[in-house]
C-alpha cells in the first residue's frame, strides 16, 4: 500500500492559497467543487471497471478530495495516526455517521495503514456512477429490511473478512445523522470484533461542512462556516460480553461532539436526555 500522506499523530489544514484572486475564488466555489469531484469519481469508475483499482489508487483518490475539500474552504482537523500506526489489524473501526465526506476521507487515513472495507447498503454497489467503486472494495453489503438477517450477514462475513487480515469500518448509526443520537448508536461493531476476537478502533468525526442534499444526499452545498473533525483512539480489546466496550466507544464520540460544538442528545444517569451542542 502507499506511504502514509500524514506523517506524525495530527494534522491541520495550512490555509495555503495560490494564484489569483479570481482564480481562488472559482476554486472555492461549489460548482467547481462537484466539478472537480466527479472527476476523481469518473477515474475511479474507469480503474474499477478495469479491475485496476487497488489500495494505492483508493487512498490516491481519496487524497484527491480531501485536497478538493480544502481549496473549497474547507479546514480539516486529524488526530490519531499513532494508533493507526501502532494497530496490529485487523480491527473493527467503530464511529459516528455524519455526512458523504467521511466514506471519502477515512481511506486516505486508515487504507495506508491497514487494509480496510465498509459495511454499505446493497443499493450502492448497484448504482451506474458509484457502484463499480464500491464493488471493488469488495465491502459487506446489507438490505436494512430485515436488521436480524443484516446483522447475521455482518456478523459471518464480517469475521471471514477479519480472519483474512481486512478491518472493517462500522457507522452503528446505519444512516447519516447531524444530531447525535445515542439510543440509534447500535453494538453491532463491538458484536463483530467479539466474535472474530479482533479489537475496536474508536473514531469520531464532524463534517457537517458538506452538507446533505435535499435531491441528491451526495450533492449538498457546502458549509464554509464548519470545519472538519476526525480523532481515531487507542485499540480496545473486547472482554466479557462488550457492554463496557460499546460504552466507552459511544464516550470517545460523544466527547469529541460535545468539544467539537456538534448537536448531541445525551443519555443521563437516571435515563433521560440532555440536549448539548
Amino acid at each position: 500500500m502507499s506511504k502514509a500522506p500524514f506523517p506524525g499523530d495530527t494534522y491541520v489544514t495550512t490555509g495555503r492559497t495560490e494564484g489569483s484572486a479570481i482564480c481562488r475564488a472559482l476554486k472555492r466555489s461549489t460548482f467547481w467543487f462537484y466539478v472537480n469531484h466527479l472527476c476523481v469519481v469518473l477515474q475511479a469508475r474507469h480503474w474499477a471497471l478495469r479491475d485496476v483499482y487497488g489500495y494505492d489508487r483508493w487512498i490516491h483518490s481519496s487524497l484527491r478530495i480531501l485536497r478538493n475539500v480544502e481549496r473549497a474552504g474547507g479546514r480539516i482537523h486529524i488526530q490519531g495516526f499513532d494508533s493507526l500506526r501502532n494497530l496490529r489489524p485487523p480491527a473493527v473501526f467503530i464511529g459516528n455517521h455524519m455526512s458523504t465526506a467521511e466514506t471519502q476521507l477515512l481511506p486516505c487515513m486508515i487504507a495506508p495503514f491497514v487494509p480496510v472495507t465498509f459495511i454499505v447498503k446493497e443499493s450502492l454497489v448497484t448504482m451506474p456512477l458509484f457502484g463499480p467503486i464500491m464493488r471493488s472494495r469488495d465491502p459487506i453489503t446489507v438490505g436494512r429490511v430485515n436488521p436480524r438477517e443484516d446483522m447475521q450477514k455482518v456478523l459471518v462475513e464480517g469475521q471471514r473478512k477479519l480472519e483474512s487480515g481486512v478491518s472493517i469500518i462500522v457507522f452503528p448509526q446505519s444512516t447519516r445523522r447531524l444530531r447525535f443520537l445515542p439510543k440509534q448508536f447500535n453494538s453491532l461493531g463491538v458484536k463483530l470484533a467479539k466474535r472474530a476476537g479482533v479489537p475496536v478502533v474508536p473514531f469520531a468525526l464532524k463534517t457537517d461542512f458538506w452538507r446533505n442534499g435535499k435531491i441528491v444526499k451526495d450533492l449538498g452545498p457546502l458549509d464554509r462556516t464548519k470545519e472538519l473533525f476526525f480523532e481515531f483512539g487507542d485499540p480496545i480489546e473486547i472482554r466479557g460480553n462488550g457492554k463496557e466496550e460499546h460504552r466507552i466507544v459511544m464516550e470517545f464520540v460523544m466527547s469529541r461532539l460535545k468539544k467539537w460544538d456538534a448537536d448531541v442528545e445525551e443519555l443521563d444517569g437516571d435515563g433521560s436526555i440532555r440536549v448539548e451542542g
